[in-house]
């Protein structure tokens, strides 16, 4: 009677991911279907910060997108590095070039604040912030055109303390790196929507967080993060605290996946699995149910 038990079971399983993903392709497309926000005129000014750390094929075309938004306000991009040496200094001297009309700054200093590198880089950053909107976009990440003026807009809204963008993956390094963006897109950016809908996530992602200048200094600035891993999640943690809400509106910035070997998939996806089992045990346990296809197999 075992073998008979055990395929009503994974039957079950793989029916019950099924389903859920049905659930999870009427929610994405009720997601993307409102329209976003109109920027506040006159529009806020805005920090946008850039930690960089190397120089990977396709940094310049993801910081080209920064700068080519279609941003109705002043605008400031501060990148920063920890060594005079890092070859990210002569993309963003590339990108200064090509962009002579944009305000883009560059931060060199090699202060280590605590065990994270990126929020130590951030926290030397700081000084140079000089708007009132401060937006912190991870280096591997490319904007679409709007993609600023939707998230300041979407700040604007009465009680929201900070805006945060899902994010899909775009390859290009090969198949792995392919395959590296389309589990973003196709497992990732579900699950997440998902988790909105049900109210069992409450995310801030690093891929794009926008918030008050007021607000960053009621939290800390960057100080209090320096030694934490999930640096994203725990600014979102921390503007929650102080009774603000942290929104996600309807758009999704793209991570340029690298992944050039089965090796580099592997690391990253176990280092994802991971930070959601730290950060959230049981949904990480319940993506037993958004795998069916080895139970159907």
């Amino acid at each position: 009677m075992t073998l008979p038990i055990l395929a009503v079971v994974l039957m079950g399983l793989a029916l019950a991911g099924c389903l859920y993903l049905v659930v999870a392709i009427v929610l994405v497309g009720r997601f993307a279907t409102p329209p976003a926000p109109e920027v506040a005129r006159p529009a806020p000014s805005v920090t946008v910060l850039k930690p960089l750390c190397g120089a990977p094929p396709g940094l310049l075309d993801d910081l080209a997108t920064l700068a080519r938004q279609n941003y109705p306000g002043a605008m400031q991009i501060v990148c920063g590095v920890a060594d005079a040496a890092d070859p990210a200094v002569a993309v963003v001297e590339r990108l200064r070039a090509t962009h002579p009309g944009v305000a883009i700054e560059l931060v060199i200093d090699p202060a280590v604040h605590g065990a994270n590198r990126k929020v130590s880089n951030l926290v030397n950053m700081a000084g140079r912030i000089r708007h009132d909107v401060v937006v912190i976009s991870d280096a591997d990440i490319r904007l679409r055109p709007d993609d600023l003026a939707r998230a300041v807009a979407a700040l604007d809204a009465p009680g929201v303390g900070a805006v945060t963008g899902l994010y899909g993956g775009v390859g290009g390094a090969g198949v792995w790196s392919d395959l590296c963006a389309l589990g973003l897109v196709s497992h990732f950016l579900p699950n997440a929507v998902v988790g909105l809908a049900s109210g069992r996530a409450r995310p801030c992602f690093g891929s794009l967080i926008a918030l008050r200048r007021d607000t960053l200094d009621a939290i800390g600035g960057f100080r209090p993060f320096v030694d934490t891993l999930a640096d994203d999640h725990a600014i979102g943690a921390a503007v929650r605290a102080r009774g603000l809400a942290v929104v996600v509106p309807p758009l999704a910035v793209l991570h340029r996946c690298d992944e050039v070997s089965p090796a580099d998939l592997w690391r990253h996806e176990l280092r994802w699995a991971r930070t959601i089992r730290g950060l959230d045990p049981l949904g990480w346990l319940g993506s037993v149910v958004t795998h069916p296809l080895p139970f159907g197999l």
